[in-house]
């Protein structure tokens, strides 16, 4: 019987020895976990925290700094072995799985999946996002409470419903994205959903070009007092959030149309606040960035983008004019020349990183969902593009881990790692709550995930390929394509056991028709510069992804991203995150007894 015509999906070990736990598998040893300011004082320290022999001292600190629960542990005061740590997450979305039902075949089949995903955690082959590692399993392990006021959806009646217990249905996602319309009512939601996100470790990203423009009428009279008023506002409380229990900062994405009426104010308003900055040092003002020159000006706490459609490409090309339309009137507000807006974009973002830029309508052309609504914005580090008011769960794998002694690819364990993810990140949907119902809703209804990876970078340098070369680019394409196509064939084979996602019938043909797109890139890659067997297996995974798609629909609207991996990527030991190549040739790491190795 094909996979998906059973009831559940079956897992057989790859990485695991039947009878054995992964974790008499490795050596095990206890260290201290300290972490020391830029002036040599220590600002954490655990004592004898238990991780395995092979872990560097900054994978340990992060572990306990980060990720270990400080407090509410029956009989401790707070975790302190990564045996604890994984053991909560992979038992809690195993026994999640087997309550919902449909995931696994049979009860081994749930035993087999909790134990490969405990190997390929505890081994550093893969991560999930930081929200899993603060949230999940605190209840289910611990019966640790918080406060509720959350969203979830609630199985047996079908619906959403308020949490009273915040790790009963913890917040599990990293990436959000939400609405905001031009009403005030609106936005003083979105700054308590923010808020609300920012607490328990997530980011958020919204497209306000709804919002009036400065100058324009309200309705009880007087004027507006325009976009960037607001956004000011925003950024304040961003600032003034820390995340999850940590000193990690709140993550917001701020993005702008480019036919809003305050589209130049915007694109230069990080620039003039950080020449503002810039004033405040000079007059002897602290330079750090966590000092008073930076926290006293506006716009340091959000990453800022423009959406740019093909018809402003076309006239920046052409050399034609760009008009900005007023949102309560649709007229013309003001009209530029598109290559000065093209300019001022280019200036501000080597000056100060921001704006990004988003393409529109290429965005618009991949979105499996094009019958339900626009994408209209992202998560803040622009991985993640989806509907508004929806969620998304990351996690990412090691690839350097795959990589063998003769410097060939671990394919099998790769497919291996993205199936185990693919299933436990489509468990997370339901097991999670979120901040607002709506999105409660969609996540339920649309069920989107980011798969991605980590540490290219180094993986091509110890495979002595030029990161900017065409083999480079053959060799990641056909990673990616292996990725994403085993990850939408096991969202199809669960599909084939539970059903598709609930907005799958009004989107099959959009997202099959992505889905083509996609195997189309596979094939398109690069022979001549790509490894055989690596290139093979990208076709053969599209080709039965698509037939088993066509079988079964989606479980998932969405599979896959590649994410920046910060936090993360030092958890799994990554000499690279994301897709980045090393960032310096001499760097210095900490040791493990204490002091640091000079690498080169």
């Amino acid at each position: 019987m094909d996979e998906g015509d059973r009831t559940g999906l079956t897992f057989r070990p790859y990485f695991t020895k039947s009878g054995v736990h992964p974790y008499d598998l490795l050596e095990w040893e206890r260290r201290d976990a300290v972490i020391y300011n830029e002036k040599g004082d220590v600002i954490f320290k655990q004592e004898q925290v238990e991780v395995p022999a092979n872990w560097t001292q900054l994978a340990t600190d992060i572990a306990s700094s980060k990720y270990f629960r400080k407090a509410g542990l029956p009989g401790a005061e707070s975790e302190d072995s990564v045996r604890q740590l994984v053991t909560r997450v992979a038992r809690t979305l195993r026994r999640a799985g087997e309550e919902f039902g449909g995931y696994f075949a049979t009860p081994e089949d749930a035993k087999t999946f909790e134990m490969e995903l405990t190997h390929i955690l505890v081994t550093q082959r893969g991560a999930f996002n930081s929200p899993v590692w603060f949230n999940c399993g605190l209840w289910h392990e611990y019966h640790i409470e918080g406060g509720g006021g959350n969203y979830y959806w609630d199985r047996d009646a079908q619906e959403v419903k308020v949490t009273t217990n915040a790790y009963e249905h913890p917040q599990n996602s990293a990436c959000f994205i939400q609405s905001v319309d031009d009403s005030l009512d609106s936005m003083l939601e979105l700054q308590r959903s923010e808020v609300r996100l920012f607490k328990y470790g997530s980011g958020t990203g919204s497209n306000f070009s709804q919002v009036r423009a400065k100058g324009e009428l309200l309705s009880g009279g007087g004027e507006s007092s325009g976009v960037l008023s607001f956004l000011e506002g925003f950024d304040r409380w961003a600032g003034s959030i820390k995340s999850g229990g940590t000193t990690r900062r709140a993550a917001k994405m701020v993005i702008l149309d480019m036919d809003h009426p305050e589209i130049a104010d915007y694109i230069d308003w990080k620039l003039r606040e950080e020449n503002k900055a810039k004033a405040l040092i000079a007059a002897g003002y602290p330079s750090d960035f966590n000092g008073e020159a930076y926290s006293t000006v506006s716009g340091q706490n959000s990453n800022n983008s423009v959406r740019i459609p093909d018809d402003f490409m076309d006239a920046y090309l052409q050399g034609d004019s760009w008009k900005t339309t007023y949102r309560t009137s649709g007229e013309v507000a003001d009209e530029y020349d598109a290559r000065t807006l093209m300019e001022k974009i280019a200036y501000a973002a080597w000056a100060c990183a921001d704006p990004g830029v988003q393409f529109d309508s290429t965005i618009q052309k991949w979105h499996t969902c094009k019958n339900t609504g626009r994408i209209n914005a992202s998560n803040p580090c622009s991985e993640y593009l989806f509907l508004d008011d929806s969620a998304c769960n990351l996690a990412s794998i090691n690839l350097a881990k795959f990589l063998r002694d003769d410097n060939t690819f671990d394919i099998e364990g790769f497919r291996a790692t993205v199936r185990v993810f693919a299933t436990a990140m489509e468990i997370i949907v339901d097991l999670s709550s979120y901040p607002t119902e709506n999105i409660a809703q969609r996540s339920h209804e649309y069920r989107p995930l980011g798969l991605g990876y980590a540490n290219l970078g180094a993986l091509l340098m110890r495979l002595g390929i030029p990161y900017d070369s065409d083999q480079a680019f053959a060799y990641a394409g056909a990673i990616t394509a292996i990725l994403s196509g085993k990850g939408y064939q096991t969202s199809a084979e669960i599909a084939g056991s539970i059903g598709p996602f609930a907005g799958h019938a009004n989107n099959s043909d959009a997202m099959l028709d992505v889905m083509r797109m996609h195997r189309d890139a596979a094939y398109s890659i690069d022979s001549t510069a790509c490894p055989p067997d690596l290139l093979d297996a990208a076709k053969a995974d599209w080709d039965v992804c698509l037939e088993k798609g066509e079988r079964w629909g989606y479980r998932n609207s969405q599979i896959s991203v590649i994410a920046p991996t910060g936090t993360i990527s030092f958890l799994m030991d990554c000499d690279t995150t994301g897709i980045e190549p090393e960032f310096a040739l001499v760097k210095f790491k900490k040791l493990a007894g204490g002091g640091y190795m000079k690498i080169v």
